[in-house]
């Protein structure tokens, strides 16, 4: 009986220590989410568009699982085009920000630009396609 309660206990352990082990979303693993920032330049009043290039220099966010906040964050390149490297299995959110259009003649404000990225499996690279800012 003692055997039978010894092995129940060691199992049981053993089941909480493997699962303390599993790491969630975050850095540590070896995939990647690259993308690229496109910048649309507007006049004062937002009605006419004066140029569109790479968003060169750009913050670029990184929030990992359910955090509430970002996990980290980087400048775009010259070309516009970002990369968050060694990154384990999970679901991240990247965003940047982007001039409000909708409330820029009341109030000038920033509104984030965020598109939701799954990472499915190891040496995963993931494109998070364009994100889309405006500026005036």
């Amino acid at each position: 009986m003692k055997n039978k309660i010894f092995a129940i206990v060691f199992l049981f352990t053993l089941g909480l220590i493997v699962t303390a082990c599993e790491k969630g979303p975050g850095e540590g693993g070896n995939s990647s989410i690259h993308g690229y920032i496109s910048v649309v330049k507007y006049n004062a009043f937002y009605t006419d568009t004066l140029a569109i290039y790479g968003g060169y220099d750009e913050d670029v966010y990184i929030i990992y699982g359910d955090d509430i906040s970002y996990g980290d964050h980087l400048k775009s390149g010259p070309d516009g085009n970002f990369e968050f490297k060694y990154l384990r299995e999970g679901n991240y959110k990247i965003y940047v920000y982007s001039d409000d259009t909708i409330h820029a003649d009341t109030v000038p404000s920033k509104i984030a630009i965020i598109k939701s990225i799954e990472i499915t499996s190891e040496n995963q690279d993931v494109d998070a396609d364009t994100l889309e800012i405006k500026k005036n």
